[in-house]
C-alpha cells in the first residue's frame, strides 16, 4: 500500500480509503468487521463513514471494531465521517448551522468511540446556513481538540472558493479535502472542481469510483440487470440508473477501453478504473465501496497496478466527457491562448 499526505496537511493516509456506506445495510457487522480486517492488513489505515449511513448504524459498526483492537491498530486509523444530512425529526436536527454540527459531532464521536475524529466533512452545501457560521462551528471543534482537520463533500467549484476564501479571511480552520463523485464515466468535475482543488491544495477523495458497478462490467447493454447488484435491486437506481445510461455510447465506449486493458493486464475492470483513479491529478486517497469481502480484495489489487502512459491515454479518450467549446476550451480559447503565450 501507498500513502499520500491528506491535502495539504501534514497527515499521512493510503491511497486506498475503505468507504463503509454498505455498513449495517448491505453489509452485515460480521462481514464489516472482516472488511476492516483485510483493509488494514492490506496496509490500509483510512476509513470513510457519516452519521447517515445506514441510520447511524455505519459508524457504531466501526466503533465496536475500534473497541476491540490493539491501541497499535487505535493509534494508527485515521477516521473521517461527516455530518449535515437529517439525523433526527426536528427542524434543527439538519444542516450545517452551528447548533445541529456541535451536536453531530458529538453524537458522531460517541458512536465511533474516540475521543477525537481526524477528518470531519461537511456532507454538502446548505444553502440556509451562511458559511461563516458553518466554519467558525468547525473551527471551533479543532481548537477544542475534537477534530483534527475539516473537508468538504459534493460541493460545486464556487463554494468551495467562497469556503476557503472565508476561511483565510477570517484565520479559520481551512478545509484540506474535498470528497467528490468522480470515475471514468463521471468527469465533469474536471472542469471547475479540479482546478479549484488544485490551486487551493485541497486533495480529492472520489467516491462511486466504480460508477456503481459499471465499471466493473457487469452489466451489458441489452440484459436488463437483475439479482445481488446495486442495479439489480434497483435499475433506476441513482446516477448509475441503467435507463439513463445504457443508451449512452461514451458508457459503453469507456467499458470496453477498460476491459481490453484488463484483459492484456490480467487484472480486474474495477483494477483498471482504480487504478487510472489513484493517479488523477490532485487525487489523495480513492474511496471503496465493497459490499463483500471478496469485492474488497480485489479493489484492493488496484493499489499496486500502475497503469502505462498509453494505457491511461487510451482510457482519458474514451470517457473524455466532450466539454462545451465556452469557456472551457475550444479554437477561440486556443488561439487566444497561443497569441498571449507568443508574446512573453
Amino acid at each position: 500500500m501507498r500513502y499520500r499526505k491528506l491535502g495539504s496537511s501534514g497527515c499521512a493516509v493510503s491511497v486506498l480509503t475503505l468507504g463503509t456506506m454498505t455498513f449495517g445495510s448491505e453489509t452485515d457487522e460480521a462481514g464489516s468487521h472482516a472488511q476492516l480486517d483485510r483493509f488494514f492488513e492490506a496496509g490500509g489505515n483510512f476509513i470513510d463513514t457519516a452519521d447517515v449511513y445506514s441510520g447511524t448504524e455505519s459508524e457504531a459498526i466501526i466503533g465496536r471494531w475500534l473497541a476491540k483492537q490493539s491501541s497499535k491498530v487505535r493509534d494508527d486509523v485515521v477516521i473521517a465521517t461527516k455530518g449535515r444530512f437529517p439525523t433526527g425529526d426536528g427542524p434543527n436536527d439538519l444542516g450545517l448551522s452551528r447548533r445541529h454540527l456541535s451536536r453531530a459531532i458529538d453524537a458522531s464521536l460517541s458512536r465511533l468511540g474516540i475521543d477525537r475524529i481526524d477528518l470531519y466533512q461537511v456532507h454538502s452545501y446548505d444553502p440556509l446556513t451562511p458559511f461563516e457560521e458553518t466554519l467558525r462551528a468547525l473551527d471551533d471543534a479543532v481548537r477544542m481538540g475534537k477534530v483534527n482537520y475539516v473537508g468538504l463533500s459534493n460541493f460545486t467549484g464556487w463554494q468551495l472558493q467562497k469556503v476557503v476564501d472565508i476561511a483565510d479571511a477570517r484565520g479559520l480552520s481551512r478545509p484540506v479535502t474535498l470528497q467528490p463523485q468522480y470515475n471514468l464515466l463521471v468527469r465533469e468535475i474536471e472542469w471547475e472542481i479540479v482546478p479549484a482543488c488544485l490551486s487551493e491544495g485541497l486533495g480529492l477523495l472520489p467516491w462511486s469510483p466504480l460508477g456503481g458497478g459499471w465499471l466493473t462490467g457487469k452489466y451489458h447493454r441489452d440484459e436488463q440487470p437483475t439479482g445481488a447488484t446495486r442495479l439489480g435491486d434497483n435499475p433506476e437506481r441513482g446516477v448509475e440508473s441503467f435507463s439513463r445510461r445504457n443508451p449512452r455510447q461514451r458508457t459503453w465506449d469507456v467499458i470496453g477501453a477498460v476491459e481490453e486493458i484488463a484483459k492484456s493486464r490480467c487484472c480486474s475492470m474495477a483494477q483498471v478504473a482504480l487504478s487510472w483513479l489513484r493517479d488523477r491529478p490532485a487525487v489523495t486517497s480513492v474511496i471503496l465501496g465493497a459490499r463483500t469481502l471478496e469485492q474488497l480484495v480485489d479493489n484492493l489489487g488496484a493499489a499496486e497496478l500502475d497503469l502505462s502512459a498509453d494505457e491511461t491515454a487510451k482510457l482519458d479518450h474514451a470517457s473524455d466527457p466532450g466539454a462545451a467549446d465556452y469557456p472551457y476550451g475550444g479554437p477561440g480559447t486556443e488561439q487566444r491562448s497561443r497569441k498571449i503565450d507568443g508574446g512573453r
